[in-house]
């Protein structure tokens, strides 16, 4: 029976996904209305009133025009030029202020939003889509919508609304003065809003479509940057190669952006064209009218200032259109990640999961990483006794590492079971599930933090206890190089956060070794001591024979009584394991104890006598097949 989920991600497709333009512009200004209510509505109001205030302008400048042709009081004209100067100092001071207002909102928007992108993104309980280059850069996308896209999208839906305001006002104008001239205008801005639209549209398709190429731009680049890869690119004198390709993918991308804004400047100075047009005959249209006595000269005003503003105003539309619509399409990755539930299947009432008595068990284990993947596992039978150590062994690809991820439950098996005292894993909750195991991983991480922070890391609720964190350094034989730091245990394991003028300074941070990197991996381990199940995943990789030693000597004393699955390419440290288990092309091929299975003269055996003539002579065989059938 086929039990993970093999239908296509939805984060995963190819073009934004999520809700529609209307319902994603709605969750926006739910997410700016929580993260801050009274900004926003001051921001809303002002942005109302900036809307409203050049058409009160065009009507004021008309009424004292016409006030001084004709017969108006002073006491009249002086009302009108108080309210003329009003506005005047309106919208002198309310650009500033909408700066700041906009200011404070945006940054109060990007923190809310990245803290609901990563709370989701933390729901995620497995790897599949952390392996999903698709999934990465829709995630990557998705902050950048958080950062910029949601406070865009909420500012282009206010200046939508206050655009149409001031259309409104001078539409309502120049109808009184031209009906003809009101339509001319509104076709002329009609037209405008579509082509920025359309536009904008188009802008945010092609972006996505090159996310590809700027991700493997950053690639070469990093690698370029990187401390780690230097010693290599500069050995091996591939810099200009990876250099060659940066530049490649950055020409492809900058081809797809020369196309997009030529495509932009050629609207734009049609559009432009089509606004002086109209601007030009009606302004003749209006001198015409008020030599005839059609119009007062106030009137003349009103139809000026309507005229372009409402031009003005219908491109500002467009603008804060196009804006706002970009905005939602790039908010589409944010709604994607965000709605797009669990990876892994998850009950709904999970079951409790007991504490480990008898055993962990998998029953034909079968799994792949995909259908377009072939088999890693291949029906898998295996049981790890309570109380006991279990070593896996095998070649390369023989699906280890594969295996250690199936029993942390980061994928599913395709088919099969693995069963805790009993109980489908994919029936318990999988955060509870990892409270019980502790592991340390071959490609362990290492934390810009402080050395005290970095073994804590291995149990939260250890990270005030520090003789917990030394007693976990002692076993992981690190804690007397974190006791010579310049700070101890407080001193900060990174030269990443400091400026160059301090990293003279040894008291700004100490970068370990590698190997006392690996040390600290395992003590992270060693303070999830208390779990039901420790796995050890190549612990010892790395480190120079005197430490290799060292550290399995302690891992021996750490697995007695305890349950442990151990692998290792090393067989000398699993021999002393109570069952050894040979993997060759995702099967089961041998089990037993280190006498056993040198007793049958099979592939173990044969790895074992090979590895130990490696340390004796200078004449290993390379060539001679370890295991049948092994990839």
């Amino acid at each position: 029976m086929r039990t993970g989920d093999d239908r296509p991600d939805a984060v995963e497709g190819r073009e934004p996904a999520g809700p529609g333009m209307a319902r994603r512009l709605g969750v926006v200004w739910a997410l700016a209305a929580r993260a801050a209510p009274g900004t926003l509505a001051l921001y809303g109001a002002l942005t109302l009133a900036t809307g409203a205030l050049p058409v009160a302008t065009a009507w004021l400048t008309k009424l004292v025009l016409d006030g001084l042709v004709g017969d108006a009081s002073a006491g009249e004209l002086m009302w009108l030029a108080l309210g003329l100067a009003a506005a005047g100092t309106v919208s002198r001071v309310a650009p500033q202020l909408a700066q700041y207002l906009r200011a404070q909102l945006e940054r109060a928007v990007a923190l809310r939003a990245q803290d609901r992108l990563f709370a989701v993104v933390e729901t995620f309980a497995g790897l599949r889509r952390f392996e999903n280059p698709s999934f990465l850069d829709r995630l990557r996308f998705a902050q950048e919508a958080g950062r910029s896209a949601i406070p865009q999208a909420v500012d282009g839906a206010l200046g939508v609304v206050g655009s149409s305001i001031t259309i409104v006002g001078f539409v309502g104008s120049l109808y009184l003065l031209s009906p003809v001239m009101t339509a001319v205008v509104l076709l002329s801005g009609v037209l405008a809003v579509l082509v920025e639209v359309a536009l904008s549209r188009r802008k945010a398709r092609l972006l996505w479509q090159v996310q590809g190429a700027e991700r493997r731009e950053f690639f070469y680049s990093d690698l370029l940057a990187d401390v780690r890869a230097a010693k290599e690119v500069r050995l091996f004198g591939i810099g200009a190669f990876l250099r060659g390709r940066m530049l490649t993918e950055r020409r492809r991308t900058n081809a797809v952006k020369r196309a997009i804004d030529r495509r932009e400047l050629c609207a734009h100075l049609a559009l432009g064209a089509l606004a002086a047009a109209v601007s030009g005959g009606g302004l003749l249209w209006a001198v015409s009218a008020a030599r005839a006595g059609t119009l007062s000269v106030g009137d003349v005003t009103v139809f000026v200032a309507a005229a372009v503003g409402v031009q003005a105003a219908l491109a500002m539309l467009a603008e804060d259109v196009a804006g706002a619509h970009q905005a939602l399409e790039m908010f589409g990755h944010f709604a994607a990640v965000t709605t797009a539930g669990p990876d892994l299947p998850t009950p709904s009432a999970p079951r409790p999961l007991p504490p480990l008595r008898r055993g962990l068990e998998l029953r034909n284990v079968w799994f792949r990483y995909s259908d377009d993947h072939p088999w890693v596992l291949r029906g898998v039978d295996l049981r790890i006794p309570h109380g006991s150590s279990v070593a896996l062994v095998g070649l390369n690809g023989a699906g280890k590492s594969t295996l250690v991820k199936l029993v942390c439950r980061f994928y599913d098996p395709t088919e099969g079971q693995i069963l805790w005292d009993g109980v489908d894993i994919r029936e318990v909750d999988p955060v509870e599930l990892r409270r019980r195991i502790g592991a340390v991983f071959q490609d362990y991480m290492h934390y810009d933090m402080t050395a005290a922070e970095c073994v804590g890391l291995g149990d939260l609720e250890a990270m005030d206890d520090r003789p917990r964190i030394e007693a976990a350094a002692r076993k992981a034989g690190i804690h007397r190089k974190l006791s010579e730091l310049p700070r101890g245990y407080d001193t900060m394991l990174s030269r990443v956060f400091f400026m160059d003028s301090e990293k003279d300074d040894p008291d700004t941070g100490v970068v370990l070794s590698g190997g006392q990197l690996q040390r600290l991996a395992l003590a992270r381990a060693f303070l999830r001591d208390r779990r039901d199940l420790m796995i050890l995943d190549e612990p010892a990789a790395g480190l120079d024979a005197e430490a290799e030693h060292e550290i399995h000597t302690s891992l021996r004393r750490h697995r007695e009584g305890r349950t442990s699955l151990l692998i290792s390419h090393r067989l000398g440290a699993v021999r002393d394991a109570d069952l050894i288990v040979v993997l060759g092309e995702g099967r089961v091929a041998e089990r037993g104890t280190h006498a056993a299975l040198m007793a049958a003269d099979q592939g173990y055996a044969r790895l074992f006598r090979l590895q130990a003539s490696g340390y004796q002579t200078l004449s290993a065989e390379r060539d001679e097949p370890i295991f049948t059938g092994g990839s």
